[in-house]
């Protein structure tokens, strides 16, 4: 009963309209080459750095900066793995597919974080812009990270930079939830303090709540960067190189220990920049 209903209804034609709207994008190719040349420019100038500076000088920056953001607790334990783990990837010959992961996973962070703090500082500011975004941030979240491969790449081709946006798609929610949490978690006694003294919303947002909601941004840069990193593998699909190809080369190769390794390597590489991001997040509420 309920197919002869349901077969007298006509198909919603979902897919259809969806390809129509890609097509319709896909004729503004100025604007997007114009965003796969700004992106690629970021993406590009991360990894001449990287390429510049030496391998035993970058671990040494690394352990400095452990060291550095740990000072008032020194966590030895975590200085001894990073020194054995980017050992371990430089022996194991991944050193530069390790570079190309964390270029991809810095400039997709760098633009979360440069979209999602002004998008959640007008989530805290204006409830109706919450209510329009709470949803698209649930979608955005929600969504199977593949899907995103489609329109990335027939929209930006293949290569790093439709790894990178659809690595942003993925990563961002977390910065725009975080950021309006951080400022809406201000003390309310604060922000009247401020308005006693006249201050303007500006100088609120840039020297009372933004200072205050330190923490929870970090967080939200923690919680981005991951979901970066995750993305790894999958944007290998569309042609991101890194670590995430080996792992893939080695799934269709039914390669086992090439596989193993790489993965290893990523493993590595997120301890590192998760331990990192959370001693930061620790120096700011100090």
């Amino acid at each position: 009963m309920n197919s002869l209903i349901l077969g007298s209804i006509p198909q919603l034609p979902l897919a259809h309209w969806i390809d129509n709207f890609v097509d319709w994008l896909v004729q503004f190719t100025g604007f997007f080459n114009a965003i796969t040349n700004f992106i690629g420019s970021i993406n590009n100038a991360f990894q001449w750095v990287f390429d510049l500076i030496p391998i035993w000088l970058f671990i040494v920056l690394v352990l400095a900066l452990t060291f550095y953001v740990n000072r008032d607790k020194q966590n030895w334990g975590l200085l001894i793995f990073e020194l054995l783990g980017l050992l371990m990837i430089w022996n194991l010959d991944f050193w530069r597919d390790m570079t190309q992961t964390l270029t991809l996973v810095l400039t997709s962070s760098l633009i979360a974080l440069v979209i999602g703090i002004p998008l959640g500082i007008l989530m805290a500011k204006s409830h109706t812009a919450e209510i329009i975004l709470k949803p698209i941030l649930d979608f955005m979240q929600t969504m199977p990270a593949f899907v995103y491969l489609i329109p990335a790449v027939a929209l930006f081709g293949i290569g790093m930079v439709p790894g990178i946006v659809a690595s942003v798609i993925f990563a961002m929610p977390p910065t725009v939830r975080m950021t309006n949490m951080g400022i809406r978690e201000v003390p309310n006694e604060l922000i009247e303090a401020a308005d006693s003294f006249g201050s303007t919303e500006w100088q609120k947002l840039f020297k009372v709540e933004l200072p205050l909601a330190k923490t929870s941004l970090m967080a939200g840069v923690n919680q981005s960067m991951m979901l970066s990193l995750s993305m790894v593998v999958i944007a290998s699909m569309i042609g991101a190189m890194g670590l995430g190809t080996k792992v893939y080369f080695a799934v269709g190769r039914n390669d086992a220990g090439n596989g193993f390794a790489a993965g290893l390597a990523i493993v590595i590489l997120a301890i590192i920049l998760d331990r990192l991001t959370q001693s930061l997040t620790r120096s700011h509420r100090k």
